[in-house]
C-alpha cells in the first residue's frame, strides 16, 4: 500500500478512536489526547535531574503528545521522598534543559509539575535538619511506603506563620520562572494528593484560625494566591492546576469534597488558567480504585478551560471519558511507565505490557525505567 492511501485510511480510521483525535489546548495542538501524567520516579540524584531521563521522557513522547514531569521541589524546604528533582537551583535548571530539548524534538509539549510536599516530609530531608513546614502542626501517622515494606516516618511539622506564606507563594512563582528559563512549554502547580496546597485546602489537616483557615475560601487562598502569582509570572495560557478534592492522601481528606472542587473551579475561571486536572474521586488512596457515587462532572461542567481526568483509566474508560465530554484529555500513569509507546498500542488496540511495581521507585537509572519494551515495528 502506498503510503498516500495509508495516510487517507489512517485519517478515515482514527476519529473512531476517540483518544487519538486531535485537540487545541490553548495555544497549543496536540495530535492526540493521551497524557502523560505527572509520575514520581526517584531517579535525580541529589534532587538534580540525571541524563537517563532524557532517554525516559523522550522514549515516551510523541509528536503532538502531552507529558507533564514527576513532581519537581519548587525550593529546599519542599522535598519529602529520595532523589526527586527540583527547580530552584541553576544546576537544577540547566540539568532540565537537555531533557526538554529531547521532548521537543520529537515534537512533544512537555510542562513541568511543580510542588512542595509540606508535611509529607522528615528532618533528614529539610534544610539543618529543621521540622517540615505545613498549614498545621498536626503530625502525620508513619506510613506504608509504596514498596509495601518500608515505613515512612514523618517528623512533626511546623505551622507556618501568616507572614510566612508570601516567601513560600514566591517560591513556586520563581519555580515557574525557572522551568520556562529550563525551556518547558509550561508548568502544572500540584495541588493535590495531601501536600502543601492540598494541606491548606482540607479541612481535615488545616486547623487554622489566620485567613487561611476556617471557611472554604479561607483555606483556598493559598492554592489561589500560588496560581495567580504563577500565572502573573509565566501567563494563565501556560499554567495548569492539578487537583484532588475527593482523595484522602496522607490524611488529607475534606468534608465536602464536592463544594471544595466546585470553589476552585469556578475560582480558577477568574484567573484563566489553561487547564485543570482533577484525579477521579475513585482514587481514594494510591493503590484502591473503588466505584463511587461521586463523579468529576460538575467540575468539568464548572471549569472554562481544558479539563483532564486521571485516576485508574485504561483504553476503554479514557475513550469513553472523551467520547461522553467528561474529559478533553485523559492522563495516564501507570500504564504509559510499562508501556512507552501507549498512544500506539491503543490505536492498535494491542495488547499492554504490566507495569511492575516493585521497581516504581527504586533509584535504578534503567530497571523499571527506560527497560519497558515497545511493540515490535511491524512489517
Amino acid at each position: 500500500m502506498n503510503s498516500d492511501t495509508e495516510q487517507e485510511t489512517n485519517t478515515a480510521m482514527s476519529p473512531t478512536i476517540p483518544l487519538l483525535t486531535p485537540y487545541k489546548l490553548g495555544n497549543f495542538s496536540l495530535s492526540h489526547r493521551v497524557v502523560l501524567a505527572p509520575l514520581t520516579r526517584q531517579r535525580s540524584y541529589n534532587n538534580v535531574p540525571q541524563p537517563h531521563a532524557i532517554l525516559y521522557y523522550s522514549q515516551r513522547t510523541t509528536k503532538g503528545g502531552l507529558l507533564i514531569t514527576e513532581a519537581t521541589g519548587v525550593s529546599d524546604t519542599a522535598q519529602g521522598y529520595p532523589d526527586t528533582p527540583g527547580i530552584w537551583t541553576k544546576e537544577q535548571v540547566e540539568a532540565w534543559k537537555p531533557i526538554v530539548d529531547a521532548v521537543h524534538a520529537k515534537g512533544g509539549i512537555f510542562f513541568c509539575q511543580i510542588w512542595h510536599v509540606g508535611r509529607v516530609s522528615n528532618s533528614g530531608f529539610q534544610p539543618n535538619g529543621q521540622a517540615p513546614i505545613s498549614s498545621t502542626d498536626k503530625p502525620l501517622t508513619p506510613q506504608l511506603r509504596s514498596n509495601g515494606i518500608d515505613i515512612a516516618e514523618f517528623t512533626p511539622p511546623r505551622r507556618l506563620r501568616t507572614d510566612e506564606i508570601p516567601q513560600i507563594v514566591h517560591d513556586f512563582r520563581m519555580a515557574a520562572r525557572n522551568a520556562l528559563n529550563a525551556g518547558f512549554d509550561g508548568v502544572e502547580i500540584h495541588g493535590a494528593h495531601g501536600y502543601l496546597i492540598d494541606q491548606f485546602m482540607k479541612d481535615k489537616v488545616n486547623d487554622r484560625t489566620d485567613q487561611y483557615g476556617g471557611s472554604l475560601e479561607n483555606r483556598c487562598r493559598f492554592a489561589l494566591e500560588v496560581v495567580e502569582a504563577v500565572a502573573n509570572e509565566i501567563g494563565a495560557d501556560k499554567l495548569g492546576i492539578r487537583l484532588s478534592p475527593f482523595a484522602d492522601y496522607m490524611e488529607s481528606g475534606d468534608s465536602n469534597p464536592k463544594a471544595l472542587g466546585l470553589y476552585m473551579a469556578e475560582s480558577l475561571n477568574k484567573l484563566g488558567i489553561l487547564y485543570c486536572h482533577m484525579v477521579e474521586p475513585r482514587m481514594k488512596t494510591a493503590w484502591e480504585k473503588s466505584d463511587c457515587p461521586n463523579s468529576l462532572v460538575p467540575m468539568r461542567k464548572a471549569f472554562k478551560g481544558s479539563f483532564i481526568a486521571a485516576g485508574g483509566y485504561n483504553n476503554e474508560d479514557g475513550n469513553k471519558a472523551v467520547e461522553e465530554n467528561r474529559a478533553d484529555l485523559v492522563a495516564f500513569g501507570r500504564f504509559f511507565l510499562a508501556n512507552p509507546d501507549l498512544p500506539r498500542r491503543f490505536e492498535l488496540n494491542a495488547p499492554l505490557e504490566k507495569y511492575i511495581r516493585e521497581t516504581f521507585y527504586i533509584s535504578d537509572p534503567v530497571l523499571g525505567y527506560t527497560d519497558y519494551p515497545f511493540l515490535e515495528a511491524t512489517a
